[in-house]
């Protein structure tokens, strides 16, 4: 399955990204980079990555990962994962990422807890 990605906005701040496909190295995954930059540059400062279609990520697709939230934490604003397949899971923890890329069960409990850390 090829990377793809699908961006739906929540409100002017917030946007839900649906990933779907293998978050590995090369020009998609180059492509989604430069479009969740271009989110954040919009105004977009509370991003759920929604990746319950992908199944896999390498340390480009960890890399980028933790540049978006680099990023957004560096505009003062908040991403959460949502959908993170076991594997994915053993990944962040083996590399320690899981303390800095909060995870939640769904999109839903994804955008509540942005609105939690708002407050």
């Amino acid at each position: 399955m090829a990377l793809e990605m699908v961006v739906e906005r929540v409100d002017a701040g917030t946007a839900v990204a649906v990933i779907s496909g293998a978050l590995t190295m090369g020009t998609n995954l180059k492509t989604i980079d430069h479009n969740l930059q271009d989110l954040v540059s919009s105004g977009v400062s509370r991003l759920v990555l929604d990746l319950s279609a992908s199944s896999y990520c390498d340390s480009a697709g960890l890399g980028l990962l933790m540049h978006v939230n680099g990023l957004l934490a560096g505009h003062g604003g908040a991403m959460r994962l949502c959908g993170v397949s076991e594997r994915l899971m053993a990944l962040l923890k083996l590399t320690l990422t899981d303390a800095l890329l909060k995870c939640d069960a769904d999109r839903d409990t994804s955008l509540l807890a942005l609105d939690a850390e708002a407050m």
